[in-house]
């Protein structure tokens, strides 16, 4: 399983924590060539010089999803860097909290613009490349909270996440003649820097509301992502994956007891 992602090339964004880091090191682990992906140049490099410490091989490069002359920059050099993009993980996401009353245009706008107008952005630029040599995998980081699940504080972020996944049923069909499939990830509550600052007595209650009491990490994440990169899911498109350890299931806490 995945030994028919040695050599591939895969651009990852939002990489250099999180969610992303985690993607950009198991797919280091199998022998992919990685653009890794983020506003900030250092924190991408690090994360690529952990891949390079490990036998992978890795570069950095400093790009903002929301503007197009910068992904089209960055789809320029992994095909300059490694001659080819195979895979596509769009990744890069915000979720700031703003309730409605109380949240701004301009936060509105912020997320809408990350999340979806990048995945947009994101997969344009890599499609001429995909198109080329009739083969691309391409896998979105969405969410439970938005295309399931909701949230207080999240109204722009989960209309961002739904978005992705209308965005990637029509792109399915539309890119599937070029051997190119469109799938998406949809994360539960997984151990990222965003819980950095929350207390034990949170996890530990999100953990309770989980059939398999725990928050997921970022290697669960990866895992279904590397899946749907493979060989093996060649036959897979306009799909998305939950991978929640279960916590969307229970229609109450009752169900738990």
């Amino acid at each position: 399983m995945f030994t028919s992602l040695k050599g591939r090339t895969a651009i990852v964004t939002g990489s250099s924590k999180g969610i992303g880091r985690g993607i950009a090191l198991r797919f280091g682990l199998v022998g992919c060539n990685l653009l890794l992906v983020s506003r900030k140049l250092d924190e991408a490099a690090t994360v690529a010089a952990e891949i390079v410490a490990l036998g992978g091989t890795a570069r950095a490069f400093a790009a903002d999803v929301t503007r197009q002359s910068d992904m089209q920059a960055m789809a320029q050099v992994a095909l300059d860097s490694f001659g080819a993009i195979d895979i596509l993980c769009a990744n890069a996401g915000i979720f700031p909290a703003a309730k409605l009353g109380a949240m701004t245009e301009a936060d509105f706008d912020s997320v809408i613009g990350t999340n979806l107008k990048g995945t947009f952005l994101s997969v344009s630029a890599c499609l001429p490349a995909m198109k080329a040599q009739r083969f691309g995998r391409i896998i979105l980081t969405s969410s439970i909270t938005g295309p399931v699940t909701g949230f207080p504080g999240w109204s722009h972020y989960g209309a961002s996440k739904a978005g992705q996944l209308g965005f990637m049923r029509t792109a399915a069909i539309e890119l599937a003649p070029y051997g190119i499939t469109v799938n998406a990830v949809l994360p539960g509550t997984v151990a990222t820097e965003g819980l950095a600052d929350v207390s034990e007595d949170y996890i530990r209650n999100v953990a309770a509301s989980i059939p398999m009491h725990r928050v997921g990490s970022v290697t669960d994440i990866a895992n279904a992502a590397l899946f749907f990169a493979s060989e093996e899911a060649a036959y897979i498109t306009g799909q998305s994956l939950v991978i929640d350890g279960g916590q969307i299931l229970p229609e109450s806490p009752a169900a738990l007891a």
